[in-house]
């Protein structure tokens, strides 16, 4: 448990790419992360006092062992590696972060197409950890790797808990601990089955799994506190645009021991969304830090 209100990780999570159905319906038209805007947006990061970065990589950049996965608007490594180099100026832990949920419908695994259709088979977990390995040797992450997994579709229940699995076993090997995102929140009718799998997963996983439990509508105390009863380390995804979710996140993580806060925004790192980060970070950074 916290012996102060302010959690020892305080994140933001930026894309290099994203898939999810707005951004996959838009990829023809999608500009290369913007290098320049990403250094910035770390600057203000350190600004407010916040002390991870996590690098969602998709597609967004190219891949030395997998060329095949380059797409027009990937970056070269050379820019993840500026921008880790960055963050440790200001003394910012980078995580990276890839996702391998299945669902035809979220579309969050097709950075990884045309291998995506393997469907968890031996080649498409080698294929996968040979990515893994790439991003790992340019960031050189000390703890931490985010797998995803939300808002699974594709898989069944023992499925999915068995893809956690694998990817947590690899990571292990690679002295890193696994980050999932936890549905569990997700109530709404449609987000059910999302719900339910993470519920099952929490009875399956080792609890070095680090959960991170992320909902936009509205803070949901109930799922904070079971989530943290399991054993978990917790860390929390509030929406940094909806007045007062921020602080209400913020107050329910001291009682259940919650480590940490993941702030973003769905949209992609270029000069036409520069203002919209650094205001989030202006107005809800602060807030990851203050003592409630």
């Amino acid at each position: 448990m916290n012996t102060t209100s302010v959690p020892p990780i305080r994140g933001l999570l930026i894309h290099m790419s994203h898939y999810d159905p707005v951004w996959f319906a838009n990829k023809k038209n999608e500009k290369p992360f913007d290098l320049r805007v990403g250094l910035e947006v770390i600057d203000a990061m350190a600004q407010v006092r916040l002390n991870m970065l996590v690098i969602a990589f998709s597609d967004g950049v190219k891949y030395r062992r997998h060329p095949e996965l380059a797409r027009p608007y990937s970056a070269p490594m050379s820019t993840v590696r500026a921008l880790v180099r960055r963050a440790a100026k200001h003394g910012i832990e980078v995580v990276p972060k890839l996702n391998f949920s299945q669902s035809g419908f979220h579309h969050h695994n097709e950075w990884f197409r045309p291998h995506h259709q393997l469907f968890d088979s031996p080649d498409y977990w080698r294929m996968g950890f040979e990515v893994i390995d790439e991003i790992i040797a340019n960031v050189k992450p000390p703890r931490f790797f985010h797998i995803g997994m939300d808002e699974d579709h594709d898989r069944s229940y023992d499925q999915y808990v068995q893809a956690i699995l694998t990817l947590h076993k690899g990571l292990a090997k690679r002295q890193l601990r696994t980050v999932i995102w936890n549905d569990s929140a997700n109530l709404w009718p449609c987000g059910m089955i999302h719900a339910e799998k993470s519920m099952l997963a929490e009875k399956k996983l080792p609890k070095s799994v680090v959960q991170v439990v992320w909902d936009y509508a509205q803070t949901k105390p109930k799922v904070i506190g079971r989530v943290a009863r399991k054993g978990f380390e917790l860390w929390v995804a509030p929406s940094p645009n909806i007045p007062g979710m921020m602080m209400e996140a913020r107050r329910m993580m001291k009682p259940v021991g919650a480590k940490g806060i993941l702030l973003t925004r769905w949209q992609p790192m270029t000069q036409a969304t520069r203002d919209g980060w650094l205001n989030m970070l202006a107005s809800a950074g602060p807030l990851c830090s203050v003592e409630v």
